[in-house]
């Protein structure tokens, strides 16, 4: 869960990079993706997070889901779930039989917000395409993802990001560390735009002793 929120963490962070900076290709090919991106209401995705070492061997796999309705989501991995309903952040371990509680803000990009993650590279980054490779049986387009802001200070040098060309969803996000390994996160399946109540986005603290909550709010 740490690397999950870490990679996370680095993925919101940045400014907007030049226009003129960009590469034409990857920018038409981003384009296409943030328009089809930004007519989904809701989205439902399974997801592997993967890290391997400096041989490129899998030294760890997470399985995990993600649902998201504008600023609202929920993250569910590895025996940890994480709601927010837009305003409230409540992050319950179930190991710890904890629940914390956070007060969110859409606009502080160093707060976990799943909902960037599927256009991380409208800020901060520069872009160039790369070639076409498949992942899976996927047709995807790979474009290279350059930290435009303070490069040298970020623990990565280049992400990854693989295009399905038919769709024009995010197939899957490759973090290139400066130490060799790789963190990846393989989207197994995206579903846009199915019915998902405001409900779903609050987490239920009914049950849990006083002990059990960690209010953090302001």
């Amino acid at each position: 869960m740490k690397n999950i929120l870490y990679i996370t963490g680095f993925l919101l962070t940045g400014f907007i990079a030049q226009a003129q900076d960009q590469d034409p290709k990857a920018k038409a090919i981003l384009d296409d993706l943030s328009k089809t991106t930004k007519t989904y209401k809701t989205i439902t995705a399974d997801y592997n997070f993967l890290l391997l070492n400096k041989d490129g061997k899998q030294t760890e796999k997470q399985t995990g889901k993600v649902q998201i309705k504008g600023d609202k989501f929920k993250l569910e991995i590895l025996g940890t779930t994480i709601v927010c309903d837009g305003k409230t952040m409540w992050n319950y371990n179930k190991d710890a039989k904890e629940v914390t509680i956070k007060d969110f803000d859409s606009k502080n990009e160093d707060q976990l917000n799943p909902s960037k993650l599927f256009t991380l590279y409208e800020k901060g980054y520069k872009y160039k395409y790369d070639k076409d490779e498949k992942v899976g049986a996927v047709n995807c387009s790979a474009i290279d993802l350059y930290p435009a802001d303070k490069p040298e200070k970020k623990k990565f040098h280049t992400i990854k990001l693989y295009v399905d060309k038919v769709k024009k969803q995010v197939s899957q996000i490759k973090m290139l560390m400066k130490d060799g390994t790789k963190q990846v996160y393989e989207l197994k399946s995206i579903k846009p735009n199915t019915e998902i109540a405001d409900a779903s986005f609050v987490f239920d603290t009914k049950g849990f002793k006083a002990n059990q909550i960690i209010d953090e709010r302001d």
